[in-house]
C-alpha cells in the first residue's frame, strides 16, 4: 500500500494530541477520523435520498389517475420528433 506525506504542520500535531486522547498510534486515530468522517458522509448521503424518495411518493399521489408520462406518439422508430 502507498505512503501519505502529511506537510501540515498542524495537522501532525492535531493527529498527535488525538492520538494521545485516544490512546492509541496516530495511524490508529487517523484511522477513525476518517472512517468516523466517512461514516457520517454517507449517512448524510443516505438521509438526503430517503428524503428525496419520501418526496417523490409524495408527488406521484398527487397526479390524477391515468395519466401517464408515455409520449411515444410524438416520435418516430428512431426516436425522432414527428
Amino acid at each position: 500500500m502507498g505512503q501519505l506525506n502529511i506537510k501540515d504542520e498542524k495537522l501532525i500535531a492535531d493527529a498527535k494530541r488525538l492520538a494521545e486522547q485516544m490512546g492509541t498510534t496516530v495511524t490508529a486515530a487517523l484511522r477513525a477520523a476518517v472512517e468516523e468522517k466517512l461514516a457520517r458522509r454517507e449517512a448524510e448521503r443516505d438521509a438526503k435520498v430517503r428524503a428525496m424518495m419520501e418526496i417523490a411518493a409524495r408527488a406521484s399521489k398527487l397526479v390524477p389517475p391515468g395519466v401517464t408520462s408515455d409520449h411515444r406518439d410524438l416520435y418516430d422508430e428512431n426516436g425522432l420528433p414527428l
